[in-house]
């Protein structure tokens, strides 16, 4: 008695083909979204640190962390107001509290021009990233800066922005979204982890960014 054999026709294994594509696709576009996303977040704390220094100086006439008033323009404590000398003493990554880098938060935030915690004992006093990295600024320094480019030189800006912990495929999307490209040249610069304060970017082309490694992110502003 013959029997006839059972399987699937070419059409068949064609359309299972091409819906697993779409599926691919679909994923691939998804990633591809979150990975934008994630970017644009990153980007977003480059941008609003210098609306919130701005705003503070247009409505106290002080730099946050260093107004020496900041007791009664903001309701800080009385020693947790700056020197008024116009620099932001102290390293972007501080977290000694007397520094004015480190107060910056609370003044900014007692403001109203920034959200978090006011108090300078919370475990998320410090600002973090899409990434989970800290977040932090500084004033600029020719002598001191917290990151140089590929020549040495000092990266230029009144002030100095810094994020860490962002992962290299970000770091490239970063540079060419914000500078030139580069993250050995230009107003923002990087350095792969481990970060140490004072750096030279040794990655100048977005090439040699290893896209899985991580990375301290600074730009001058």
């Amino acid at each position: 008695m013959k029997r006839n054999q059972s399987g699937f026709t070419l059409i068949e294994i064609a359309i299972v083909l091409v819906i697993i594509g779409l599926l691919l696709g679909g994923v691939l576009k998804g990633q591809e979204l979150i990975n934008s996303a994630k970017v644009k977040n990153l980007a977003g704390d480059f941008k609003n640190i210098p609306v919130f220094i701005y705003g503070y100086q247009d409505k106290f006439k002080a730099v946050p962390g260093d107004d020496k008033k900041a007791d009664t323009n903001v309701g800080a404590g009385a020693t947790e107001i700056g020197n008024g000398d116009g620099v932001m003493n102290g390293q972007w990554d501080s977290i000694t509290t007397t520094d004015e880098s480190f107060l910056f938060w609370k003044h900014v935030r007692l403001a109203g021009l920034a959200p978090g915690p006011t108090s300078t004992g919370d475990a998320n006093y410090i600002p973090t990233n899409a990434a989970g990295g800290k977040i932090g600024i500084q004033s600029g320094s020719l002598t001191t800066p917290p990151i140089k480019d590929k020549s040495g030189n000092a990266i230029r800006g009144s002030y100095v922005i810094c994020s860490d912990a962002i992962l290299g495929k970000f770091v490239k999307q970063l540079d060419s979204t914000m500078d030139d490209g580069n993250t050995g040249t230009g107003s923002m610069l990087a350095k792969k982890t481990p970060y140490t304060f004072g750096d030279t970017a040794l990655d100048d082309t977005a090439t040699a960014i290893d896209e899985a490694a991580t990375y301290t992110v600074c730009m001058g502003v």
